[in-house]
């Protein structure tokens, strides 16, 4: 599976510029999570990081900055990890594991912002593949239940087994 196929294409952006206090609103408002702080150049904006709820609650809360007097430019600049969109979701947890991130940008070929994915969404991906692994143990079992005549046709015994205590 190619992590085009399960990034999120719509993503969140606030200016560098923006109080700690504006980006929590935006988060609110959008119910998200993360943003892609943008700086404007001459030519357009250029994404320069990610600022996360994470990052206002254990940066900004904890070390008591001035949320509305403090840009986010200030938490997020260098925060950028990109993937490209042909990756698989194995390429994505590698990046993941190398940057120490738990979010990634997502480029196209032509190396244009095209999306973004997070370990949560790499874990439903997994979680996912999981329960179909499931799925087909237990049909093998039922398939080979309705397949497989008893050799015997005997009663179930019951069997006794003596409590045991736990450490």
């Amino acid at each position: 599976m190619k992590i085009s196929d399960i990034c999120t294409r719509e993503i969140v952006m606030a200016d560098t510029r923006a109080s700690l206090k504006e980006a929590a609103t935006l988060m609110r408002e959008q119910h998200v999570g993360t943003l892609l702080v943008v700086a404007s150049d001459g030519g357009g904006m250029q994404a320069v990081g990610i600022l996360t709820d994470r990052d206002l609650v254990i940066e900004a809360m904890a070390r008591g900055l001035d949320a509305a007097q403090t840009s986010i430019g200030r938490l997020a600049e260098g925060k950028l990890a990109v993937v490209r969109e042909s990756a698989s979701v194995d390429d994505a947890i590698a990046a993941m594991k190398e940057r120490g991130v738990r979010r990634l940008l997502v480029a196209n070929e032509k190396g244009e912002l095209d999306g973004i994915v997070s370990l949560d969404d790499l874990l439903d991906v997994l979680a996912h593949e999981m329960s179909q692994l499931a799925r087909a143990v237990r049909g093998g079992l039922e398939r080979e239940a309705a397949e497989r005549a008893p050799l015997h046709q005997s009663e179930p015994r019951a069997v006794r087994i003596p409590a045991c205590s736990y450490v």
